[in-house]
Order: structure tokens, then C-alpha cells, then sequence
């Protein structure tokens, strides 16, 4: 293993600074402090422990995240949606006890729970079945149309090169839109039945995206990009590797070319589950930086690591269902990762959304410790408000 890249001794730098150094392998003043997020039940059992009623989920003052001190970072507004979005009133297709199905505006057709503890929705149709379904969404990803970049670039790209965080952009989905759109069990079946419309949904996607980012990245300095896809599950993809790199890979392969033409190398997609059988694939596509590493569903940074070397950049990786056990528990799994922090191209947080189950203390005492394994000098520590005192 390498010398450590955090190097205490080194000047201050600003978080782009480190950010951009620490994902090079090169060394830095202390390691960047992100974390996913939060979901809305574990902060209304923190508010209950000791968490401040008015820090709530979400950027902005007085939120969690600011709370907690997580370094900033700003994403380049660009509309890759639906626009403009499937509008109009839901319409209550039946009601019965306990339950009502509804038909939402883009053609979604669900039942919903109305009685009890809530669920998600039972979905009985999904908005996109054959071409006369896709052509009603696809009038809407004009990449053209009046919206997609909402302000001036050039004066934003003056504003950027100025700034002290990193930047971001996104470089969209290829698979988990569209799934979101046909169905999980529908967009397999559409895979072979009908492939040359999943091939035209995510081409269109694929020109959308493209797009926009050969408007905004000549004149916008941008760090790294972001993608999501949530396609995998415990036990893998939900669609072949094979399937996945005939279909999506070219698309996804012009988008990351066309980032790498502006100097943008930090590219990573948001998928939960078991994702080592696509990381491969990822690779060969130019996406090089995984994210959020669930370490409960298979995939982990430490063999990730091993196996790709430094051919790989990691997001995550903590498991988050550690940190509601106990201090022993926390620091066993920090230790786990240690390496792979020293190593460089990591930045270790939880691997998804902290869960209700963590007690407020245990987070805590997590995020002290992490910032202490990411080199943070104890009153930089103790200048955060939540773990003041």
C-alpha cells in the first residue's frame, strides 16, 4: 500500500482543492467530508435525542448536512426531464376500502393505500407500454426546448471559475429512467419483445444529455459528473451485463468522451445494490467512479479496490447498519476502509441514506471519528456545531 495522501502538514486548501487532489491520488491537507443523506424518520427520532427541532434534511441554513459540517459542493443547473412535465388533476378510477386506484396525468395507472400504515404505491400500469405511449414522452425531451439551461453561461462559467467548491453536473440515466418509466418486470420483457424502443428511449436520452452538456461545458469549469440508475438489487443487475453494454454502453460511452474532452475525469452513477458484475462495464464506458457502494447488498470499496487498483474512484462504502450498533462496531468498520482512505480516490461515507434505526450519539461519535481517520485537526472538529462541546 502507498504512503497515506493525507498530510496533515501541508497548507490549508480550499474543498475544490481537495476534493480534485484527493480523487487524483494526490496528497491533501485532510480528507473531504460528504455524506449521502438522511431519511425524514431518523431526523424525527433525533429531534427526540438531542437534534435541534429546526435542523432539518435538505442544503440551506440550518440543515442536517450544514449541521454536521459536510463540505459544500454546486451542481450546474441543467434540465434533463420531461419538459414540460405531464400535468393536470389525478383521477380516481375506483375507491374502495382501505385502498383507491388512481390515473395519473402522464398515464400511470396505481393503487394506493389509504388506510393504515402507508406504502408505496401498487402500480397496475406504468405510463410507457409500446410506441404510441413513448411518443407522448418523447415530444417532451426536445433537447431544444425553451428551459433546458435556465440562465446565462457564460456569466455563470465566470462566477464557477471563481469558486472554492467543487462542481457538478449531471450526465443522467440510461437505464433507470426508463425502467421508471416501462416497469421492472415490463422492461425486461420490453428487452426482448420490442428492443429496438427501449434502444429509441435511451437514445433520446442520450441526445438530450449530450446536449446539454455541449452547451454548458465549454464555457463551465466543471469537476466531476453525476449519473443515476438504481438497477441493481442483492443479487445483481437487473438487466444482463451483456444486455447493458450493447444497449446502453456506446450512448453512455459518447457522454463520458464528450466529458473527458473538458477535463472532466470524476464521473460516477448513483446505483444501490450489488453492482460488481456492470463495474466492469462502467469501466469500458468511461464511468470510472462508483457510488454509493452498498455494502450489505455485496459490493464493497476495500475489494473493489483490490481488484480495479487505481483504475477506480469510490463513494461511500460505509455500512450504515454498523453505525446503529455501538462505538466498537463504528470504529471497526472505519477501520475497515482505512486503507483505502490513505489510498487516495475514496471518499468514505455511509452507503446510502442514514437509516432511523441509528441513534443520534452513534452518528455522532461516527462522524467525529471519521473526520479524525480523514486527518481533521480537533478544532476543526470541534468548530462544527453539532459535535461542539
Amino acid at each position: 500500500m502507498n504512503k497515506s495522501i493525507i498530510d496533515t502538514s501541508r497548507a490549508a486548501m480550499t474543498t475544490r482543492e481537495r476534493f480534485r487532489r484527493q480523487m487524483h491520488f494526490q496528497s491533501v491537507d485532510r480528507g473531504i467530508h460528504w455524506e449521502f443523506g438522511y431519511l425524514s424518520e431518523t431526523l424525527d427520532r433525533w429531534h427526540t435525542e438531542g437534534l435541534p427541532v429546526d435542523i432539518i434534511a435538505g442544503e440551506g441554513k440550518r440543515s442536517v448536512e450544514e449541521y454536521f459540517g459536510v463540505d459544500p459542493s454546486f451542481y450546474v443547473p441543467v434540465s434533463n426531464g420531461l419538459l414540460p412535465g405531464f400535468t393536470g388533476e389525478t383521477e380516481i378510477l375506483k375507491e374502495d376500502k382501505g385502498k383507491r386506484t388512481e390515473l395519473l396525468p402522464d398515464g400511470t395507472i396505481q393503487e394506493v393505500q389509504t388506510e393504515g400504515l402507508k406504502t408505496i404505491p401498487h402500480y397496475i400500469k406504468m405510463p410507457i407500454s409500446n410506441w404510441e405511449d413513448w411518443k407522448k414522452f418523447k415530444e417532451r425531451l426536445n433537447p431544444d426546448a425553451e428551459g433546458r439551461i435556465p440562465y446565462d453561461i457564460k456569466s455563470l462559467g465566470e462566477k464557477l471559475r471563481h469558486s472554492n467548491c467543487p462542481v457538478g453536473i449531471s450526465l443522467g440515466s440510461y437505464f433507470g429512467i426508463p425502467r421508471s418509466w416501462v416497469g421492472f418486470e415490463q422492461i425486461s420483457v420490453m428487452l426482448y419483445d420490442q428492443p429496438d424502443l427501449v434502444e429509441d428511449i435511451v437514445e433520446t436520452l442520450t441526445t438530450l444529455y449530450e446536449t446539454n452538456l455541449s452547451k454548458v461545458l465549454p464555457e463551465i469549469e466543471v469537476d466531476f459528473a453525476a449519473g443515476w440508475e438504481d438497477i441493481c438489487f442483492r443479487n445483481g443487475p437487473m438487466i444482463s451485463p451483456a444486455m447493458f453494454r450493447k444497449i446502453v454502453g456506446p450512448r453512455l460511452k459518447r457522454v463520458t468522451t464528450l466529458l473527458r474532452q473538458h477535463g472532466v475525469d470524476i464521473i460516477w452513477t448513483d446505483c444501490d445494490g450489488n453492482i460488481n458484475d456492470l463495474v466492469p462495464v462502467w469501466l469500458e464506458c468511461g464511468l470510472n467512479c462508483m457510488f454509493p457502494i452498498e455494502v450489505q447488498a455485496g459490493s464493497d470499496p476495500v475489494e473493489l479496490r483490490k481488484e480495479y487498483g487505481r483504475n477506480i474512484l469510490l463513494r461511500g462504502g460505509i455500512a450504515k447498519y454498523q453505525l446503529a450498533l455501538g462505538k466498537k462496531e463504528i470504529l471497526k468498520e472505519l477501520k475497515r476502509v482505512e486503507k483505502v482512505v490513505e489510498d487516495g480516490g475514496y471518499i468514505p461515507h455511509g452507503d446510502h441514506r442514514i437509516p432511523q434505526d441509528v441513534p443520534y450519539e452513534n452518528y455522532k461519535y461516527y462522524i467525529r471519528e471519521k473526520l479524525s481517520m480523514l486527518g481533521w485537526q480537533k478544532y476543526d472538529i470541534d468548530s462544527i456545531e453539532a459535535l461542539a462541546g
